[in-house]
């Protein structure tokens, strides 16, 4: 009987977590990451103050766990593409099913820009994004590693964590341009071309 109930709390916390990370998601993309309270959070997922901090300690800790889940989500996406386990990768084809699948989410971005902005002028937070950013260039260079030999990439890019670091830059590039264009066929047509550009010699054979 216990463990039956344990099993209904420890369900009823993933789901309230769930709703919490959600509803923070909506709130912060409507109003920007520095504007929001928790109280606001909490009235919009339908929980209380108690419910919040049982789950987060802070508005930055259940910000890194919406941004783990994205940029776990990102670095699958791109590791796939990238570095199938096939002798007989061809990358440009790869690049081109990232473009065409990559989370190119507007409010995403939005959320995202803001909290960096918040990370920039504290030092322990901007050191937590840095270890975030690091595990997502590390997926990928693990991916580029497998493959590499298959395929070779560009002797300027010298290592695959060089490569990791040149695609996420590739990345957070084109999401800049798109956050004041609103063009998202566009920045996934940039991307295309960078990406190409960066992991092979520049031209397309798909």
């Amino acid at each position: 009987m216990a463990t039956q109930q344990t099993g209904r709390v420890t369900r009823r916390r993933v789901r309230t977590r769930a709703n919490l990370l959600d509803a923070a998601f909506s709130v912060f993309a409507a109003k920007g990451f520095g504007r929001v309270s928790i109280e606001e959070v909490c009235d919009a997922a339908g929980y209380s103050r108690g419910a919040f901090y049982s789950n987060f300690a802070s508005l930055d800790e259940l910000f890194f766990a919406l941004y783990g889940e994205r940029a776990d989500l990102i670095a699958r996406q791109v590791a796939d593409a990238l570095a199938g386990d096939g002798p007989d990768l061809d990358v440009p084809s790869s690049v081109d099913r990232v473009t065409e699948v990559l989370l190119l989410d507007l409010d995403w971005l939005q959320v995202k820009t803001d909290f960096l902005v918040h990370a920039a002028r504290d030092p322990a937070v901007a050191q937590t994004l840095l270890e975030h950013r690091a595990r997502l260039r590390g997926a990928i260079a693990d991916r580029l590693a497998r493959a590499r030999g298959h395929t070779a990439l560009p002797a300027v890019l010298g290592d695959a964590d060089s490569a990791a670091h040149a695609v996420v830059a590739a990345y957070d590039g084109v999401t800049v341009q798109l956050l004041l264009d609103k063009d998202v066929d566009g920045a996934r047509a940039w991307l295309k071309q960078l990406l190409t550009a960066l992991l092979t010699d520049g031209s397309n054979h798909a």
